[in-house]
């Protein structure tokens, strides 16, 4: 089963992109350096839910 889930920047806490990840084998610890609009610059995203 796929759910959808929120990247979260770790340093201005906006909630930049959406991203489906698979949930069967437990949830994963997601994390990515990903651009954020407010910083603009390349930040560390965590995954968040709605």
């Amino acid at each position: 089963m796929r759910e959808y889930v929120f990247l979260e920047c770790t340093e201005c806490s906006d909630r930049n992109y959406r991203t489906p990840i698979q949930t069967t084998g437990g949830v994963p610890k997601l994390e990515l350096k990903k651009y954020c609009k407010r910083q603009r610059k390349r930040t560390l995203h965590k995954i968040r839910r709605k």
